[in-house]
Order: structure tokens, then sequence, then C-alpha cells
């Protein structure tokens, strides 16, 4: 049938009409397809049909006349009767082919739709799109696609934030390991099948690395040279096309649908999508770098130069080009996506890689009250959607507490700094532990924002996994081609006696019990918490914490830890299911201090070694407690103590009339003892407990 499709279409030319401006992209209808591209210094455009994704001549080149088929900037033609399943590009040309201008227009190069539902990536040469002249053999080329789909009714979920239990993962490395037993591994279908994993683990919301399509040639030549490739995907063309790479069947132009399967299955599981976007930098990189489509079709316009001189890209992400992103045709472009993302695709959320980048102006400046942030703000169509903002840029520009905006939560990376320094054993941070544990209010509070606006973490794809957080002391990125130079130094790290691997059994419990106080302290933090996929399974990359281009077994997540280290992965699902059932984990508003009515006891109360007298003052003080009242009815309180010191703490435990304290949680016992259900648990029957060193314990209490 499909061959038959095709040589129906080579038999003839299509007719073509003038079409319009609107909308942008291709729009199919019962009488053909409308294609429209927007380039305001395009002289002569060409719009090139293919038959399949990789056939080597388009079977129809149609030339559009400025007259006929252009409105405003916008180019325009109408194809009667083309089916969907028709694969193009676009060429264009225009002013002199100038780096000193701005300009990178080249009649030779295929350019994809920046508009394109579905990109296909099988012949694509970073190499000859970086090189002058015709790249027709090695272009990538876009799919029509057709975007009927049975939703069955679903519709984006509406979680809400304080209740949020984040999971950021990779979606080719979570399945790509054999042990994954998936039927597709590393793609949207093979996480699919792994949903009932989630659902177990008892996370609320996976955030997606970036799935938007991205050049997986984009990387330095010498890790080239090792033939590694862009794994992580922060390298962008194709903004409204799911990445090719996570399809089972890219070359039928599948993507918009395979997509749509996973975001309906998980929210069946009543399982939010967040998506990781990266408008503040695309793969068209450096003043060297490849013409893909924005830079042929209008860079001058979509990317911030050098004043001076055109041909420098200015580089605020470090990733070699800056998106102009407060540029209004450009605002436009991206909140389009944005909302094309929850309409059609039923996202519930996205993050925002070094938005900050998106907070300067066009002459680079940082801008109060950015145009496009405001604009996502308050779009109609993104009101219920989750806005989660990586606060700073590469540049210097560091906006953790004072992003623009009321709705944007934050990376929190102050929370991730203060509680890694607190579990390795830095002594003199408690009146800042408590700041944070407590939902940021010095950050956000004075901006009429909530505990919610913080994301709090301790480990995220950039960086150690958990595991490694407590094993290395040092970087160790060797594989990556670029002589340990790349990935941060600044880790607050500590090896726990020995450097990487160990058969030293004192250390290996060591890790695994900070590894418990780590997941222990982020649960029991007011905000909305983020987990790293694999870090419950004690996934560890042996020190590399920039494997951004390791697309193997050192990434993907080994599914025999599951067994390995059930224990961890016990601990872990009991710890979510213990901050589900306490509501004064998840407090909307900050806490006060104050007595709430009916309780007869403050919000919140702090303690040291004596109930009441928290170690505020005492620089060497490694040891915080306090306790939370119950905010529903039936609601226990909970008393907390964290002691990262060297020695065992005698605590008192305060007194509640009528109620005694029962033990939950403690990180220095084993398994199944660290963390006990509420059904299994027993009064303590005393007034004091020690806590053994590098240790969290929890209490709930029960009525008398």
């Amino acid at each position: 049938m499909v061959k038959n499709k095709w040589q129906k279409m080579q038999k003839k030319e299509y007719k073509v009409k003038p079409g319009s401006s609107y909308p942008l992209g291709s729009k199919i209808n019962s009488g053909g397809i409308n294609f429209s591209i927007f380039s305001r210094y395009a002289e002569h455009v060409e719009l090139l049909l293919f038959e399949s994704s990789d056939c080597d001549e388009p079977f129809q080149i149609i030339t559009l006349q400025k007259e006929i088929n252009r409105t405003f900037y916008s180019w325009h033609v109408y194809v009667c009767e083309l089916p969907a399943g028709t694969w193009y590009t676009w060429r264009m040309d225009g002013p002199a082919y100038a780096y000193e201008s701005g300009f990178r227009f080249e009649k030779g190069k295929h350019l994809i739709d920046p508009w394109v539902r579905a990109v296909s990536q099988k012949r694509w040469s970073r190499v000859a799109a970086c090189r002058p002249g015709d790249n027709s053999r090695t272009a990538m080329r876009g799919v029509v696609v057709d975007e009927k789909y049975d939703w069955e009714g679903d519709i984006p979920l509406r979680i809400s934030s304080e209740k949020s239990i984040v999971y950021e993962l990779h979606v080719g490395g979570f399945t790509r390991h054999p042990s994954s037993n998936v039927a597709h591994p590393g793609t949207f279908e093979g996480l699919i099948e792994k949903i009932p994993y989630l659902q177990q683990l008892g996370i609320t919301h996976v955030e997606l690395m970036p799935i938007m399509a991205f050049d997986e040639q984009d990387v330095p030549k010498k890790t080239a040279d090792l033939g590694l490739k862009n794994y992580w995907g922060y390298s962008t063309h194709s903004f409204f096309s799911p990445h090719p790479g996570y399809c089972i069947t890219p070359e039928q132009g599948t993507h918009v649908r395979e997509f749509r399967d996973l975001v309906k299955a998980l929210h069946k599981a009543n399982i939010g999508v967040i998506m990781d976007v990266v408008f503040n930098h695309t793969s068209e990189a450096g003043v060297d770098g490849p013409v893909i489509n924005f830079r042929g079709i209008g860079g001058k316009t979509f990317y911030h130069l050098d004043k001076f001189n055109k041909s420098v890209l200015r580089d605020y992400t470090g990733c070699g080009n800056t998106v102009n992103a407060n540029h209004p045709l450009v605002a436009r472009f991206i909140i389009s996506c944005l909302e094309y993302w929850v309409r059609e695709m039923h996202v519930d959320g996205f993050r925002f890689d070094l938005a900050s980048a998106l907070a300067r102006g066009e002459g680079g400046e940082v801008l109060s009250d950015p145009p496009l942030l405001w604009s996502i703000e308050l779009s109609e169509q993104l009101t219920t959607t989750k806005l989660i903002a990586e606060a700073w840029d590469a540049a210097g520009l560091y906006q953790v507490g004072s992003f623009p905006g009321y709705r944007w939560a934050e990376w929190n990376g102050r929370y991730r700094d203060i509680v890694r320094r607190f579990i390795r054993g830095d002594q003199g941070l408690l009146s800042e532990l408590a700041t944070r544990i407590s939902g940021s209010n010095d950050l956000y509070e004075h901006q009429g924002r909530l505990p919610i606006n913080s994301v709090n973490f301790i480990t995220c794809h950039d960086g150690f996994t958990l595991y490694d957080l407590f094993s290395y002391n040092e970087k160790h990125n060797e594989a990556n081609g670029e002589d340990n130079r790349d990935g941060c130094s600044h880790n607050l790290s500590y090896n726990s006696g020995v450097e990487g691997d160990t058969r030293d059994a004192g250390i290996l419990e060591l890790r695994r019990k900070k590894a418990k106080n780590a997941f222990a302290i982020l649960l029991l933090s007011q905000g909305v918490p983020m987990l790293l996929a694999g870090d419950e399974l004690l996934h560890t990359q042996y020190g590399n914490n920039n494997s951004y281009c390791q697309n193997n077994e050192l990434t993907w997540i080994n599914w025999a830890m599951v067994r390995e280290n059930a224990d961890m992965l016990r601990f872990v699902q009991s710890m979510i299911a213990l901050r589900k059932r306490h509501s004064s984990l998840m407090r909307r508003r900050f806490l006060t201090g104050k007595v709430i009515e009916g309780k007869n006891m403050p919000d919140i109360s702090w303690h040291g070694f004596e109930i009441h007298k928290p170690l505020w003052n005492d620089p060497d003080a490694r040891l915080l407690a306090f306790t939370l009242a119950g905010i529903e009815y039936d609601e226990a309180d909970l008393h907390i103590i964290m002691n990262m010191s060297e020695e065992v703490a005698s605590l008192e435990l305060p007194v509640i009339e009528g109620k005694d304290w029962c033990l939950a949680l403690d990180t220095s016992l084993k398994s199944p003892e660290d963390i006990i259900s509420p059904l299994d648990q027993k009064p303590l029957g005393k007034r004091f407990y020690s806590v053994n060193p590098k240790t969290v314990t929890v209490f709930e209490n029960i009525s008398i």
C-alpha cells in the first residue's frame, strides 16, 4: 500500500495554491497540506518534497514567488492532494553569506521547519551542515503528521505542588540496559513498561530529561573521536518534535503518537509528566556551527549576536550560542511551543534549563521584568501547568530566590549545597539548614511566594549520583575525552574514607547510611522534593559527574540492582509513604512557630540535646531536632532528630499529653528495622532516645 501511494505521487506534480501564512509549519486538511515558514530576510525560498526520510532526491521542488507566496515575513504555499507522511525540507537564499552581517543564508543547505512535528536524523551529518555547500544527502528531514489521536478522555493532571514528588529520569537510559527486560529498550514504549515500578516507588511526577528532538552528534571533536555522542539531549533543534531516538518507528513519522501513548499511560497511573526544555540555546552552536533551521532562516533574529561583530554569537549558556528569547517573534515561538505541548500532548509541566538566560534582553542585559517569562506565567493555556526554573545561567547570573514572576518554582541550589555539607559533617550550619528544610522562607516569603516555589534536591543528572556523592572526593571524567577538565569541581562530596570502589564493609555501610540520611532529609523538608532516577538503587557512575556523552552502561539503570539493593529501594518507598501520610510535611504555607488552634502546640518547635534549646549559636554543632504538629484531625505529630556528629547523642523527647512516641525511622539500623510502618510501630515508653552518629531518626506519636 505504501509503495503504491508513492508510485502514484511520482507520476504527477502536485498542484499548488498560494496558501496561508497561518498556521506556521505544515497543516493537513481534506484538500491537501498548507506549508508556512517565517523568514524576514529571505529572498529566494524553495520547498522540497520527498517520498521517504532517506531517498536521494525530492520528487517535487516548489519555488515560492515573493508576490504570491509571501505575506509580511511569512512564506507559504498550499499543495493540493498531498497526503500525510510526506517528508520535506526548505531551502533559502538571501543577503550575501557573510559572518560579519549576522546572516547564514546558503542556497545549498536543506533546512528543517522549526514548527515540524516529527523529524528524521537517519542520514544526518553535523560535519556536512557546518561546511559551506549542498548537504542534500546528509540533511535532516521533517514529515507531515496527521495529528488525529484518541486520548480516551485524558487531560493533564492537576496534582497540587505541595503533594508532588518529582523523579528526574532519562527516557533512553531508564530502559536501555539489557536487564530492563522491556520489548523496546530506550524508547517511550520501554518507559511505559516500567510504570508499575514508578507506581510502587510512590512518586507523583516524572521529570523527563530533554525529549524534544536533539542533535546526538553535538559533542567536542575529541569526544566524538572516542565514538561518544550527546546523550543527555541538551542540544535541541526541533522544539515541536519528540526525539526520534526514543521512538520505535521514527522513519514512519510515529513520533507524536508514541509520545502521546506514554503521556496517556502515565496519566492512567496518576503520574504527571514534566518536560525538561532547553530554550536558552540550540544545537546550532559556535561561529562555525551547523546550519539546521534557525540560523539559515533568521539567525540574526533568533540569537544574541555581538553588537559590533555579528559573526560572533554571544554565549551566556556555555553551549556556543544563546537564544534571543525576548525578541517578540522568538518569544511568540517559545510560548506557542509550550502551549502546543500542553494542549496537544497533555504534558503537566516544564523545567527550564538555564532559565536565567531567558531573562536577558536583546543586548544581553538582565531584565527585571522579562516579557517572555511573564508571558509564560500569564498564559491562559498554561494556567495550571507547573513551571520550574533552573534559576541561573553560565555567565554568572544566579537568581535562586529572585527569579522573575510568582508562579515559577526554582531548583533550589542553596538547599542542595547546605544539605550536602550537613550530611558530609560540616559544622555550624544549623540555622541555615533549619531555614532550608522549612521551605526557604528567606528566599520566597518576602515576595509573597510559598514553600512550593522551592524544588528541593540533593542530586540531579548534572553532577554525582547520590552513591557517588559519598564515594568520591574528586570527579573522574576521563572517559569523556576532555582530560577531566569538564564537569563541576565543587561537589561538596566526601568519599567516606576511600576514593571509589572498596571492600571495606564499614565504609560500604557508612555510604548506605548516608544515602538513607539524604533521602530522609529530602522527604522531611517543606517544598517540592526531587529525586534522581537510580539513586534509590544506589546507582553509580564511578565518579563521572558529567555523563552527558555516556550512552552506555555507565549511565543506564541496571535493573539487577532492584534485587541487589532491595533494602535501599524499600527504604525509599517507605520514606515516600511516610511523607504522603503527613500533611505537616506538605504544607502550602510557611511554618510560623505559633500554636495551632485546637492542637495546643505550635506548628513547629526546635530543639537540641534538650527540649526547646536548639544549638543555633554553637559553631561546632551538627545536631538538629524539631517537632511538627499534625494538621489533619487524625494525623500523628512528628519528632525528628538529625545527628551528623561523630558521637552518640542521648536526646530528650517532648512530652505531649495523652500521647506516646513510636520509633518510625532510624537510619543506623539494618533493614527492615530502619523504617517501620505504623502498623508495626510500638510505643517507646521512655523520655530519652540515643541517636547514633551520622543518623536521622523520626518518631510518630499515638494516643494512649
